[in-house]
């Protein structure tokens, strides 16, 4: 039998448990509702139309090589839409990453991820190391995103 101590604190630790949970829950939520509309402004103009020429052309090109930030300045109007319509780009936020909440990360990582997968020569850990440079990450977040891309297999 449990004294009352150890029932109320039984009730504070379920109480905490719980409310763990519904936030956990709560960052699922949001998402999954990431995952729904994540990138669908790709499928309208001005994207579509852009996205269809050089979908195929970035494959075939090394990440962040010259050719490939040739066909970016190339995409520049289609680019510049689909930065301003999707907040898990760093891109869309003045400050860049530090602007980004951890749901936004998410979604980026994620996004990397399925990028890299899409190039013949994509690796995740090389797009992070390259985005890195690119985007003024911190040795922290590095390591956080390699750490889960090697969680991610």
């Amino acid at each position: 039998m449990l004294t009352e101590k150890q029932q109320a604190i039984n009730y504070i630790t379920m109480r905490h448990i719980e409310r763990v949970r519904n936030l956990i829950n709560k960052c699922v939520n949001m998402l999954l509702k990431c995952g729904e509309r994540h990138d669908q402004t790709k499928l309208e103009s001005p994207e579509v139309e852009l996205f269809a020429e050089y979908t195929d052309k970035l494959a075939d090109v090394e990440y962040n090589s010259d050719e490939y930030r040739s066909y970016l300045v190339e995409m520049q109007v289609a680019l510049e839409h689909h930065y301003g319509h999707n907040r898990h780009h760093p891109e869309h936020h003045k400050s860049g990453i530090d602007d980004m909440d951890l749901i936004d990360m998410v979604e980026m990582f994620c996004d990397w991820k399925a990028a890299s997968e899409r190039h013949n020569t994509g690796n995740i850990l090389k797009s992070i190391e390259t985005n890195a440079d690119r985007f003024s990450m911190s040795p922290q977040l590095i390591r956080i995103f390699e750490n889960t891309a090697k969680r991610f297999g």
